[in-house]
């Protein structure tokens, strides 16, 4: 299964950009990252749904969407393992994450995405949900694979 990454804004480089990296590269099939951006100053509607067009054409077209969203669910690291094993398993080809611009995901987005996850009800920095993600990822596949970096 190949592992995409679509977000709004360009990483710059710092302690984010490395932790995001650090995560990365212990991946047995790394993250594919597509970074998108919309410079033109629209209307927070008309931003959103730039946005989301942009996100969902960085992806494959039938690729396993999961959008990650302050409103959507949250999941602990066995279940997230747990439904990435699914996903595997049912031969799903590409699996993307997408990380929306500060106004949170288009309509468009939310509607395609097979999962909507959340990393709780705080807000966190875009680059840091970056790297969550990518640890996220890898102590899935700890998990999975019964590595015994994950201790629950």
């Amino acid at each position: 299964m190949k592992l995409w990454l679509a977000a709004v804004g360009r990483a710059k480089p710092g302690p984010e950009q490395d932790l995001y990296h650090q995560y990365v590269r212990r991946l047995a099939a790394p993250i594919t990252l597509r970074e998108v951006e919309e410079k033109r100053p629209l209307p927070m509607a008309a931003r959103m749904a730039r946005e989301a067009e942009l996100l969902l054409a960085a992806i494959p077209e039938r690729a396993v969407v999961v959008a990650l969203d302050q409103r959507g669910k949250s999941m602990g690291s066995e279940d997230f393992a747990a439904q990435i094993g699914r996903w595997r398993d049912d031969g799903v080809a590409d699996l993307a994450f997408l990380i929306g611009g500060a106004d949170g995901h288009g309509e468009e987005v939310r509607a395609r995405a097979q999962l909507l996850l959340s990393f709780g009800a705080m807000t966190w920095p875009h680059m840091l949900v970056r790297a969550m993600l990518a640890e996220q990822v890898w102590r899935a596949q700890a998990i999975l694979s019964g590595h015994p970096y994950h201790r629950a």
